[in-house]
């Protein structure tokens, strides 16, 4: 059996659903019993915990032969110690990971991870990577590259025919869809691994975007004209805390954006890398309201 973490968003659904279609059996870990109701409905089994608590994720990782697990944003966006508190979350899944004597776990990390800093929220994961190693288990680490949902935060202008940008609009770099992670991570898991070691996987989309690249797919979905536009990096802290970041968690995204341009988030040479199928004009069509 395998558990997923993280059901409620797109990556730890697709990773389950993956699994449960190939006849796998499959624990999903939600926070609420209502919230997992569906998942029981299509015949997986259903653990209570939240990842903050050691306790009951110790059970809901016993008796597993792997376990999908992750660092949500959505617990440190309005932060002022993002650090800390994801530092926190880590200890308390490695301690977890250690008393369910899990075999394997697959984390969901990030390109660039394995730089120390000049990586704004990815330093994280650095972290994380680890101390989940550090754990014994077998550690496979999906380090995943800039997401292609992110492009969802930049679609407010649209109306004015603008797709603004905190990278160079003409720089490609890699981008992935949450559909090609969930696909990955469950091949991850079923592939396993042996304790004791790490592998990492470089993850990317079908090929590199930039953000030229996607205003021309949204044209393409809209019907209209829009163009890419350079944003300031000095524009990033102001527009994410009117987001609700906090201007900590602010600050660290800036941070990742001038890792990118940097060339510092990037894929690091000699690991497994793996192209995902799903396209940016795929993802895009789905952010995009229904006409």
């Amino acid at each position: 059996m395998y558990a997923i973490a993280g059901v409620s968003g797109h990556t730890g659904s697709v990773a389950a659903e993956t699994l449960l279609s190939q006849g796998k059996k499959v624990r999903v870990i939600v926070r609420d019993a209502a919230k997992g109701a569906p998942w029981k409905a299509k015949g997986a089994e259903v653990a209570v915990a939240d990842l903050n608590d050691e306790a009951a994720l110790t059970r809901a990782l016993a008796g597993i032969e792997g376990a999908f697990v992750l660092l949500p944003p959505t617990q440190t966006i309005q932060s002022e110690t993002p650090a800390e508190d994801n530092a926190r979350l880590v200890a308390v899944i490695a301690n977890a990971i250690r008393a369910a004597k899990l075999p394997h776990v697959v984390l969901l990390s990030s390109v660039g991870a394995q730089h120390a800093q000049g990586t704004g929220p990815i330093k994280a994961l650095h972290h994380a990577e680890r101390e989940l190693a550090a754990t014994g288990a077998a550690l496979t680490a999906v380090r995943a590259a800039y997401f292609q949902e992110n492009w969802g935060m930049s679609l407010g202008m649209l109306g004015q025919g603008v797709l603004p940008t905190f990278i160079a609009k003409g720089t490609r770099y890699a981008q992935v869809a949450t559909k090609d992670i969930g696909r990955t991570v469950a091949s991850a898991l079923v592939e396993g691994g042996k304790p004791g070691t790490t592998t990492i996987i470089e993850l990317a989309g079908p090929r590199e975007y930039s953000a030229e690249d996607v205003a021309a797919a949204l044209s393409k979905a809209t019907g209209t004209t829009i163009t890419a536009q350079d944003a300031p990096l000095d524009a990033v802290v102001p527009t994410f805390t009117s987001f609700g970041l906090s201007a900590a968690v602010a600050a660290l995204y800036r941070e990742m954006y001038e890792g990118i341009v940097a060339g510092i988030v990037a894929p690091e040479a000699g690991n497994r890398s793996i192209r995902g199928s799903v396209e940016v004009g795929e993802t895009l069509a789905a952010l995009l309201p229904a006409k």
